[in-house]
Order: C-alpha cells, then sequence, then structure tokens
C-alpha cells in the first residue's frame, strides 16, 4: 500500500497525505454483514456529556468482524478485501465451504483468492490462518490474540500491529505484545498467523484539522488556556504553568499515576511495558 499526495491548491491539502487504496478490491460492502452505527457525541444514557471531545463525524456502517475465528476445519477463500471506515486495519470478506460470508482483519500480504483456514489442530503457518497457541512454533508473529479461550481475539488488532510467541512453559506461552510488555497466554487461545496489513496508516498526515472532524474528533482545548470554573489548570495572570501536577478536569492525576487496578492478572504479566 503507497501514500498518496495532492497537488497544492489549497493551505489544507498542501502537506495531506493519503492511501492510494490500490490493494483493495473494487467492490461494495456485503450488506448482511452491516450494522447501523448510532452516534452518542459522547453522550451517556441520561445525555449528559461523559466523553469529552467526540461528536460530528462522517455517517458509518458497522462491519461486523469474525474475532473468534470459530469455523473450525471448514476452508475459506478470500473473496475481497476491503476499507474499513471503523478501524485502521483492512478487512477481508471471507467465503468459506459451506457457503457463509465472514470478515476477517486482513493480514499482510494476504491476497484475493488465497485458502484460509481455521483449526483446533496444526495447520500451514501461512497469513490468515487461525490456531491454538500451542501449535504455532516459537517466533512467529500473530495477531488477534484471545485472553480466554473461546472470547475472541482482544491483542494486537490495529493497522501493524502484532505480537511475537517468545517461549512456552506448561500451559502457558509466553508473548511480547505490541506494546513490548511480556505476558503469559494459555497455549489453548487462539490466535491468527501474520501481521496486521496497511502498515503505512502510521505515515499519514492528516494536513488540517477539518479531516479530524470528520473522523468524529472535536477539538482538544488545553486545560491551562481555560477558565479556573472550567479547569484545574485555570487561570492565573499571563501565561502559567497550573500550579499543580498534571491532572485531568475531575482532578485525577494523568501523569505517573498507577491506573492498573487488576491485581487478578497481574501474575500474568512477567515484563511490564514501563521499564
Amino acid at each position: 500500500m503507497g501514500i498518496k499526495t495532492y497537488r497544492p491548491t489549497s493551505a489544507g491539502i498542501r502537506h495531506r497525505t493519503g492511501l492510494n487504496f490500490e490493494e483493495l478490491s473494487d467492490a461494495r460492502p456485503y450488506k448482511p454483514l452491516l450494522e447501523r452505527l448510532p452516534q452518542s457525541g459522547g453522550r451517556d444514557s441520561r445525555g449528559h456529556l461523559s466523553i469529552r471531545h467526540h461528536g460530528g463525524g462522517h455517517k458509518r456502517m458497522f462491519r461486523i468482524i469474525d474475532f473468534r475465528r470459530d469455523k473450525i476445519g471448514i476452508p475459506g477463500r478470500i473473496e475481497t478485501v476491503e476499507y474499513d471506515p471503523n478501524r485502521s486495519s483492512f478487512i477481508a470478506l471471507v467465503k468459506y465451504a459451506d457457503g457463509e460470508r465472514r470478515y476477517i482483519l486482513a493480514p499482510l500480504d494476504l491476497k484475493v483468492g488465497q485458502a484460509v483456514l481455521s483449526s483446533n489442530e496444526q495447520v500451514d503457518i501461512l497469513p490468515g490462518n487461525a490456531m491454538p497457541l500451542r501449535f504455532i512454533p516459537l517466533g512467529t508473529i500473530i495477531h488477534n490474540i484471545e485472553l480466554r479461550k473461546d472470547k475472541g481475539g482482544q491483542v494486537a488488532k490495529s493497522a501493524g500491529s502484532g505480537a511475537q510467541i517468545l517461549a512456552k512453559e506448561g500451559d502457558y506461552a509466553q508473548v511480547r505484545m505490541p506494546s513490548s510488555e511480556i505476558r503469559k497466554i494459555h497455549l489453548n487461545c487462539r490466535a491468527t498467523i501474520g501481521q496486521v496489513g496497511n502498515l503505512d496508516n502510521q505515515n499519514i498526515d492528516i494536513g488540517k484539522a477539518g479531516r479530524t472532524r470528520w473522523r468524529g474528533r472535536r477539538p482538544h482545548v488545553r486545560g491551562t488556556a481555560m477558565n479556573p470554573i472550567d479547569h484545574p489548570h485555570g487561570g492565573g495572570e499571563g501565561r502559567s504553568k497550573g500550579g499543580r501536577h498534571p491532572v485531568s478536569p475531575e482532578g485525577i492525576p494523568t501523569k505517573g499515576f498507577k491506573t492498573r487496578r487488576n491485581k487478578r492478572t497481574k501474575v500474568f504479566i512477567i515484563r511490564r511495558r514501563s521499564k
């Protein structure tokens, strides 16, 4: 996938770049796997603002993605590779031998017409094939990794991300996460072979503020630019650093403050991402 630039006919597109989508199929989305995606604008069920900087954006339909890969033993073939407005990675439409179609995350080097298989046994180490960690060789790059058996993939699902199996000991595999954290995952949990595609997603230059608004992201105003009634960092004569350690609008520390409270899963972390 290449990066395209634009002729600078205006200031908004002078530095703007985008994907040329040359690897994608010329096909419309598969309608039975589409759902309405209601927009909340960052409001909760009471209509109160619960998430700041959300709102607006283009209308989108949600694509139902098969993160569980539970079509066990049924071979499939890639029909299309498509763009998904709801995620940074591309998706692939798989038609299985029984006639059912499902969307999966498109790994790197996945081609239209390629066969994919999800199994509970050893299968070929090819992009798109899924199997338990027990049968995946050491050093293999994987994505869409389960943390609990049959729950569905939770780790390494964004564009360009991938994890690596470092070792196997007892009932657990040691996996290096995209964040460099090393974590133990049960060998019966499933994962998909390969790295998630669309590596150039990180090289895109938005180019103008309006393009961010198209994505449903509203302006992020600094706390030091506000009044004291609006933010703990607000106020002061002239520019000021806020006079206190960085906090959120609710007063919760935002730097150096531990937010992880899940002691139950602490035993699975071998090396934290923050050394």
